[in-house]
């Protein structure tokens, strides 16, 4: 009988074993959920549940979803605001420093909870990020707390949801969204301040400055921006000089506009006259633009000048011919080269491009620089 029990458990435990490496659906009703995307350079993470409506609309808002902090009866904190999902701490994760609707919150991961209103939403990321709910919230675990309006919409979702919209290069809306509510805000970055410390914090990595195309993209970067003037004079200056370095029209045409604003204009000039014969006719053409974005509108156009009289039947260089006289306020010179830039042009496409120029600035519409 004794070992009749001994083999009994031990296949018993056997089976508990092996079960336990079995790939199962998530139990209950809610649905597991993330959702990331970049902005910038910054990761943003939303990891969620997804309860579902289930037929009670217009019973989910001051019922099912409490208004304000609530006591429910479970846990510790007496007034805690909603879980913003289901289960578990809904999370944003941020690899960078932060901007919820204007106010800063550092890198780092954070629970996420909603104190709902009728008319407005309290958002609240906490430093509290791995418990169960918002049944032990803490007020001074806050991170950051924010107030947005809300937004009701006809169309209901059944299941909630967070998703990012109106996205651009530095900025994004992310939305819960369950049933008539939605409730936007926005996420935003400081992309220059970003791109800076990643350049510092990557410069002295092997990987990084054995390319000379690293170190220059580093220093035109401060060139171009109008910042880190005088360090971004040093990482040119080892785009040329150091072991992996390369003089070439680009390193030294950056270094000459590093020097020049760290008040070394007569360096600069004889660094540019080095540069210039070196240059082909697409980097004159990008050298050119630089100088646009920088504002530098009449040196620019004579670069485009240079560029025109050694290629005078190219697109690329009709085109900077156009954008120069067009940021020096001649827009009949600016139409003339756009129009020559369109017959010489070999596919649609380029044609249609150039139609755009020409329209755009017959029309008065502000060209990009």
């Amino acid at each position: 009988m004794k070992k009749l029990k001994l083999l009994l458990f031990c296949t018993i435990s056997a089976l508990s074993a092996n079960a336990q490496g079995i790939t199962q659906p998530i139990s209950g009703g809610n649905k597991k959920a993330s959702v990331s995307e970049i902005i910038g350079i910054t990761k943003v993470s939303v990891n969620y549940d997804r309860p579902a409506v289930k037929g009670r609309e217009n019973k989910i808002w001051g019922a099912v979803v409490p208004y304000g902090f609530v006591d429910y009866d479970y846990g510790t904190s007496k007034a805690a605001p909603w879980r913003a999902g289901a289960n578990e701490n809904t999370t944003f994760e941020f690899d960078t420093e932060v901007m919820i609707e204007g106010k800063s919150l550092p890198a780092g991961k954070y629970g996420f909870f909603v104190a709902m209103g009728k008319e407005k939403a309290v958002l609240i990321f906490s430093k509290t990020n791995t418990a169960w709910g918002s049944f032990y919230y803490e007020p001074k675990d806050d991170a950051l707390r924010v107030d947005v309006p809300i937004v009701y919409e006809k169309e209901s979702v059944e299941r909630l949801k967070y998703e990012f919209s109106n996205q651009s290069d530095q900025e994004a809306t992310i939305t819960l969204a369950w049933e008539y509510v939605r409730i936007p805000f926005k996420v935003a970055v400081d992309l220059t301040k970003q791109r800076l410390e990643a350049y510092r914090r990557e410069f002295n990595n092997g990987n990084f400055y054995r390319y000379w195309q690293n170190m220059h993209a580093a220093a035109n970067f401060c060139l171009v921006n109008n910042i880190n003037l005088e360090e971004g004079l040093s990482w040119a200056e080892r785009s040329i000089t150091t072991y992996f370095g390369e003089a070439n029209f680009l390193t030294l045409s950056t270094y000459a506009g590093l020097l020049e604003k760290n008040q070394q204009k007569a360096k600069a000039d004889s660094v540019l006259k080095k540069a210039f014969p070196m240059a082909t006719m697409l980097q004159l053409n990008t050298y050119g633009q630089s100088l646009l974005r920088m504002k530098k509108d009449k040196e620019a156009l004579e670069i485009f000048k240079l560029n025109f009289e050694k290629y005078p039947d190219d697109i690329y260089t009709c085109l900077g011919m156009t954008r120069g006289y067009y940021f020096n306020n001649n827009e009949n010179e600016a139409i003339k080269y756009a129009e020559k830039g369109k017959t010489i042009a070999k596919d649609d496409n380029t044609k249609a491009y150039f139609e755009g120029i020409l329209a755009d600035i017959k029309s008065g519409k502000q060209l990009v620089r």
